[in-house]
This record gives structure tokens, sequence and C-alpha cells, in this order.
């Protein structure tokens, strides 16, 4: 394979845009005006709902087959600032599975009203008794800002606001073998999958594919924190099929490789999933050339599961990348996003079930 320019890969230059647009959850409409932009300069005429879901509706070759649902999250995990200190420096908590030592000490762009801020994470001196040892909380946590309460509240920063990893840090990166590289950035959870469903709708439309079941293609808000806007949409819309495109972490004791094969969801905390749907998700894997690695989660949810843990749709299915660093900075196989785009494209085309 040799070098490869990020600004010129198919995957890595879409996933770079993207990663560009701070997204926590409850804020995505950066992340989902660009999801429209590049929609709408490939034809489509995506619509968006009340409380922020963009989707795309295709017919189907078959008018009578069921209603399949497609969905890639645009949320990420951050922080959510609980309160201002009167030096001006900032309280957080998690917003979505994030833990401070996974972040640690580094700069966050706090997203205000009127103007983003930049702050750094401050966790205290090391040169204190049993720092070593020591388990940090999130109420150990403030951030500095350098601003006084006045000027925050210029900013519209107050508590409720939320923050993300400074976008400039974010990467992504390549190392290891050439050929075969391994790509690492701040969480592909889940921009990965909104790349691979742009790529399918971009490729339906070049190609002039059908699906054969009408299929409603989605970019969901606030998966991070239950799940809320596939939620609103399942209930809404009735799907029979919810098919989330989301990555598979590598927690200890999962037989997952960190390869080109994508990984699928067999159960997880919420729910078993579809295990027909497994079964030719895994088969249109092969037509298209690869394979799928099924997983079993114990502390894991999807926006899938959640979908059908609430009676949002009678047939679920999750499948995407393998990453390791889940809620970290996170790395993955190059080949394994090509690889769950053609899946993609076999299976919306030539699954009839």
């Amino acid at each position: 394979m040799g070098h490869i320019n990020v600004a010129d890969h198919p995957v890595l230059s879409l996933f770079s845009k993207l990663l560009a647009a701070p997204s926590p959850s409850g804020c995505e409409s950066r992340l989902a005006q660009g999801v429209r932009e590049h929609l709408e300069s490939w034809g489509y005429s995506p619509q968006t709902d009340g409380v922020g879901n963009l989707f795309v509706r295709l017919e189907g070759r078959n008018v009578d087959a069921r209603l399949c649902c497609l969905a890639a999250h645009m949320d990420e995990i951050g922080v959510v600032v609980t309160s201002i200190e009167p030096d001006g420096s900032l309280r957080v908590d998690r917003s979505g599975g994030l833990h401070p030592w996974k972040i640690g000490e580094g700069p966050l762009e706090i997203l205000g009203e009127e103007r983003t801020v930049v702050g750094v994470l401050s966790m205290g001196s090391a040169h204190v008794s049993g720092a070593a040892n020591h388990s940090l909380s999130w109420s150990e946590v403030r951030v500095l800002t350098g601003l006084s309460p006045a000027e925050l509240r210029a900013a519209g920063v107050r508590p409720g606001s939320t923050g993300v990893p400074l976008r400039s840090l974010c990467g992504p990166v390549l190392f290891g073998d050439p050929e075969d590289p391994l790509v690492g950035a701040w969480t592909f959870d889940d921009r990965m999958g909104v790349v691979a469903l742009m790529r399918l709708l971009e490729t339906i439309q070049q190609q002039g594919l059908t699906p054969y079941h009408p299929t409603l293609v989605a970019f969901t808000v606030r998966e991070e924190i239950g799940g809320q806007g596939a939620l609103v949409l399942a209930q809404r819309e009735r799907p029979e099929i919810f098919i989330a495109i989301d990555g598979c972490p590598m927690p200890p004791g999962t037989p997952l490789q960190l390869d080109s094969r994508p990984g699928i969801w067999s159960k997880d905390s919420r729910s078993h999933y579809d295990q027909g749907l497994i079964r030719d998700l895994c088969r249109a894997a092969e037509d298209a050339g690869t394979q799928l690695q099924p997983v079993v989660y114990e502390a894991a949810a999807s926006d899938a599961s959640l979908v059908f843990s609430a009676g949002g749709a009678a047939r679920v299915a999750c499948f995407g990348h393998v990453r390791e660093n889940s809620h970290g900075y996170e790395v993955a196989r190059l080949s394994s996003f090509e690889n769950v785009y053609r899946t993609l494209v076999q299976f919306i085309t030539a699954w009839e079930g």
C-alpha cells in the first residue's frame, strides 16, 4: 500500500472532516450540518426531526417489504460543566462514558453559546504522598480557563455547557505496517459509522442502486447518554429492522482480533440481538470478501439494543470495525473500515429477509 495520504484516502479524508466538528451529546448540530452538506451535494434531501436526528428515506424494490433502519450516532463522549468556581475554573462531570484516566491532563474545547473557550484539565500535583496509587474521580478534576466568571458568562459558558478534547489533537494518525496500517484517533465512536453510511449513500447514488427493503438511513443524536435520538426515531417510524453501525470494543476476554474483519454484536447488557440477522449479515460479509467476528458484551449497549429493549423494533443488529482503547484514543485496522462499507453495500442491495 505504501505511504497513505490522509487527504486523499476516501475513508480518512471524510473522517478527518467530521472529526473537526465537536459533537458532544446534545450539541451535534455542527456535525449534522457537515453531514447534511455532503448528502445534499450527492442529490439527497435529508430531513431533520425535532430532537436533531438527520435521515434519508430510500425507496425499496419491494414496496411491501418491512422498513429497515440503518443508524449511526453523531454524538461523542465528553464532559459537562457542573459549576463555575470563583477563580474561573470549571467543575465537570462526564457526558457519556468518559473517565478521567482515559483523557488525562490536556486541552479541552468548552462549547459556549457565544464562543468556544479553550481550557486545560487539571488533576492536581503529583508531588504528594500516595500519588502513584491514587484513583481519580471527576469530583477531583477541574478545567483551568484563565477567565473570570464574568468572562465565561459572556462566552455563554454555564452549568450544562459541554466540552471535548481540542480538535487539533484528535488525529487521525497512521502507524505500524504500511501495507496494512493501524489508525489512531480520539474516538472513532461513532463517526466511522457515520462515514460508512455516508459512503453507502454516495455509492447508491453514483451506481443507481436500490435496496430491496424500504430503508431509512439515519444519523442519530444522544446515543452516548441512553440512545435518546434513536428511541425517538424508532417510536415515530416503527421500523421492523433496526441495524446500528457502530464499533466493537475489545474488553478483556473477548475473542476479537484487531485485524481487517469487522465485529458483530451477539448480546450486550440490554438484549440478545436477532440471530437470523447476524447470520445474514455474516453471509453478506462473506459475499463481500470478508468475515464478521461475533462478540458478547457484559457492559455495553448500542442504539439497536436500546431501541429493542424499548419495543421500538422487532429485529435488531449491530456491527462495525473492531477498536482497541474504547472511549479513549482508539485504534483500529484501516482495512476494517472498507470491509464494513462493503458489507453494507452487499447487504442492503441483496438481502430480502
